[in-house]
């Protein structure tokens, strides 16, 4: 009862052939491969467009070390 067989797919197929017609379904069935191939292209020109690059990439300058803590300013004492 979880599964359809055959005999499921058979009755569901006839009844969209019944509604849509043969033409139709045909019609629906190539606009689908057309997005299918539309997509791949799209996909393939992303992958032309922005090329892999593989290992660390460093382009960037190396990073600046920490500041160190600030030393209090000397004080100048007027009375000296």
């Amino acid at each position: 009862m979880g599964s359809f067989s055959i005999w499921h797919w058979l009755v569901v197929l006839v009844i969209v052939l019944v509604l849509f017609g043969r033409g139709r379904v045909s019609d629906i069935m190539g606009e689908f491969g057309k997005g299918i191939r539309s997509f791949k292209q799209g996909m393939d020109e992303t992958d032309k467009a922005a090329p892999r690059i593989e290992g660390p990439v460093h382009d960037t300058k190396p990073a600046e070390p920490a500041p160190a803590e600030p030393q209090p300013a000397p004080r100048s004492d007027s009375q000296g």
